[in-house]
């Protein structure tokens, strides 16, 4: 997912979650949750082959996600330091994984093992293409391509962030 929600739930599960430990504990959870829905997001192909005069768009587009964020957390949270401290650990998966492109180790390594390939299974799943002459697309296959339609992955992420500001907003 994009940052956005990313941070926006981990702001709503801050302003909720009145138990300091609880709601860290689940900012960090929170973020693998919102990666099991389908979704876009960022690509950091550019960042992991180190081609730094091509990764300029992606890390403004990172920054300015980042910035709208911190924008919309301001106007409608009540600014408490909790909410700040599940923002800054519900990034921490997708921080994990960039320093990972950048520098491995085994733990970086078994982090990716499970986010990227465990935690994000859909991105890797391979459907049968409608129009295979071989036979006719099976139900489970269309439905299946329905819930990786762009639109799709795109509404998910919408619906975690309205869901998310509403609960910032009635804390």
């Amino acid at each position: 997912m994009i940052l956005l929600a990313h941070m926006l739930f981990g702001a709503a599960i801050g302003s909720v979650i009145h138990n300091v430990f609880l709601a860290i504990i689940l900012a960090l959870l929170g973020h693998y949750f919102l990666d099991l829905f389908p979704h876009i997001e960022y690509s950091i192909d550019n960042i992991r082959e180190k081609n730094w005069r091509k990764s300029l768009p992606d890390i403004l587009k990172v920054f300015l996600d980042f910035c709208l964020a911190i924008i919309i957390i301001l106007l409608f949270s009540k600014n408490q330091l909790i909410i700040y401290i599940c923002v800054f650990v519900s990034l921490i998966p997708d921080g994990l994984t960039i320093i990972s492109s950048l520098f491995s180790n085994k733990f970086l390594l078994l982090h990716d093992k499970i986010h990227i390939q465990k935690v994000h299974f859909l991105r890797y799943k391979k459907t049968r293409a409608l129009n295979e002459l071989s036979a006719r697309p099976s139900t489970k296959n269309i439905l299946f391509s329905a819930l990786v339609s762009i639109p799709f992955r795109i509404l998910t992420q919408a619906i975690a962030i309205f869901i998310s500001i509403v609960l910032i907003s009635y804390q």
